[in-house]
């Protein structure tokens, strides 16, 4: 057969071929791999402009063809609601949390020692961080949180028009990382958004707060815990922590009257009836502090000083520096809340909440883990239940529930 015939004749064959494996692909694929792929390659010249080696890039993208479809997922249908204040503080200031905080406490003092020391920062404050951030580790041996922070950061950079500005910063940030060495393309891992670690920094941050406390040459927040906890020191040491000081404290309010908003003395919030739970003095009625009621003024209600706003640096958000100030206060084995938050249930402990999601599991109305934490899948499996068992449908984990299930059990 002459060389040009059988030349055609296999690329007829590639052609069908090509065509047939192409119906054989969800609709759009081919395509989107193909612009991808395009746009990592263009996306090189950009990166080497910004001082990411060429040989640095091309190890980064190696293994990835193709762009992570959960990242696009968790993207797109993150929660649009506000939980209410219960919601979220029940789920990350719970005894579970208190009790591995205070292991913690005793596993790492040494090094909590020698981070005190150095950066001045309340060790508790620290293990509160490290339990909101990433469950004391725990998140970071799970498959199904983790993802390839390259292939994340480059996907949101690619396809996610809101992202995409900060997804591409960050994604030189990251390949920043990956040049000086601090871990290697197969162990950089993150969320869905590129957070990253023990303390979930994010690769621009790490860039500005990473420390190597333990002295190996490395600054590893993703296996060495005294690194991590140094890193996120550094940030809070860097945004003007004071030391000595706390975050905030519990206040009582005297009924019908308004209060001013803003800054003033623990002096002048004290001439006005705001005053601190459990009849305890101000250590410094010269300092000033603002009021925050996150729940309402039938919840608890707290007076807010500097190391608080230096909290939300890491996170900009109230009800986030809240629940690390009052973790790390309980971690610490201080007092709970003089008053609790507003529920409309009978609230379960920790125990009876992983009791909830077994009962649950065992009925058919949930999949879940027995993790205690009362998630959307957890809340959806209650409600299952309330509607077959003919309760109000809330969703709410109450010990009016947990009845309702040991009940049915029998």
């Amino acid at each position: 057969m002459p060389a040009r015939t059988a030349a055609k004749r296999l690329a007829r064959m590639a052609t069908v071929a090509g065509l047939s494996m192409a119906l054989l692909m969800p609709a759009g694929t081919a395509f989107a791999d193909a612009g991808f792929r395009h746009w990592v390659k263009s996306f090189r010249a950009t990166a080497v402009s910004h001082g990411v080696s060429g040989r640095v890039y091309d190890a980064a993208f190696r293994n990835i063809t193709d762009i992570d479809p959960v990242v696009l997922e968790k993207a797109r249908y993150q929660p649009e609601f506000t939980a209410p204040a219960w919601d979220y503080f029940d789920n990350r200031v719970q005894e579970h949390s208190i009790a591995v905080g205070r292991e913690m406490a005793r596993k790492w003092k040494p090094w909590l020692d020698r981070i005190e020391r150095r950066f001045g920062v309340d060790r508790y404050v620290l293990l509160a961080i490290w339990s909101m951030e990433s469950n004391y580790g725990e998140i970071l041996k799970r498959d199904d949180v983790m993802r390839n922070v390259v292939r994340s950061l480059a996907t949101l950079g690619y396809a996610d028009k809101r992202r995409s500005k900060f997804a591409r910063t960050q994604l030189i940030a990251a390949l920043k990382i990956l040049q000086r060495g601090d871990i290697d393309e197969s162990h950089l891992s993150g969320s869905w958004a590129g957070a990253m670690g023990h303390t979930q920094f994010i690769p621009t941050s790490y860039q500005a707060y990473a420390v190597d406390m333990d002295g190996n040459g490395r600054r590893d927040i993703w296996n060495s815990v005294p690194d991590a906890l140094a890193t996120a020191a550094n940030l809070l040491q860097k945004n003007g922590w004071r030391t000595g000081e706390t975050w905030g404290y519990e206040v009582t309010l005297p009924a019908g009257r308004k209060f001013p908003a803003g800054s003033m003395s623990l002096a002048k919030w004290e001439s006005i009836g705001v005053v601190r739970a459990r009849d305890k003095p101000y250590p410094d009625r010269s300092m000033n502090a603002e009021l925050k009621v996150p729940d309402g003024r039938k919840g608890p209600a707290f007076l807010m000083t500097k190391n608080f706003f230096v909290i939300k640096r890491y996170n900009n958000a109230d009800k986030y520096a809240i629940a690390v100030g009052l973790l790390a206060d309980a971690i610490a084995g201080y007092g709970g809340l003089v008053n609790d938050w507003n529920r409309p249930f009978t609230k379960l402990s920790f125990e009876q909440k992983q009791e909830l999601q077994q009962r649950l599991s065992a009925r058919g109305y949930y999949d879940g883990k027995f993790d205690g934490k009362i998630g959307q899948a957890s809340k959806a499996a209650i409600v299952s239940f309330q509607a077959k068992a003919g309760l109000p449908q809330d969703g709410h984990p109450s010990m009016e529930v947990l009845e309702s299930l040991r009940q049915t059990a029998r």
